[in-house]
């Protein structure tokens, strides 16, 4: 069996939060808003094996929400806010923390199961690897 060499994750991590391919670093990963590109551009290595599906939207929701939850909690005990104010304030900080979030956690999934070879990011019969 041949060794395969190691891929890092926290340089993938951070690629992939950038939302540029996780192998080089320098072609964007996201074709669009959410859209994977095939390949890079830059680098070709394939980008179509990924199956991020549900995931970067429930990790969004939760760290929005715990975001968002005390510091409606703190503004309206602790100041009183009239609540249509306080309501199109949260409104437009949930929207747009959850905008901005969910296409770099998208590119974080991806890169971290490029990092593990998952998903069809390895080689054939590599451990991870769907068969």
């Amino acid at each position: 069996m041949t060794q395969t060499p190691d891929r890092p994750i926290m340089p993938a991590l951070r690629r992939g939060w950038q939302r540029c391919c996780p192998n080089c670093g320098a072609g964007p990963m996201l074709q669009g808003y959410l859209s994977v590109r095939a390949q890079c551009p830059a680098c070709g290595e394939a980008l179509h094996h990924h199956r991020a599906d549900d995931g970067p939207a429930y990790i969004t929701i939760l760290i929005v929400g715990h975001i968002v939850i005390p510091l409606i909690l703190w503004t309206f005990l602790g100041l009183r806010p009239d609540p249509l104010i306080m309501l199109s304030v949260f409104l437009v900080m949930t929207v747009g923390l959850t905008l901005w979030l969910l296409p770099r956690i998208k590119g974080a999934f991806i890169a971290l199961q490029w990092s593990r070879r998952m998903h069809g990011f390895g080689p054939q019969g590599a451990p991870g690897h769907d068969r």
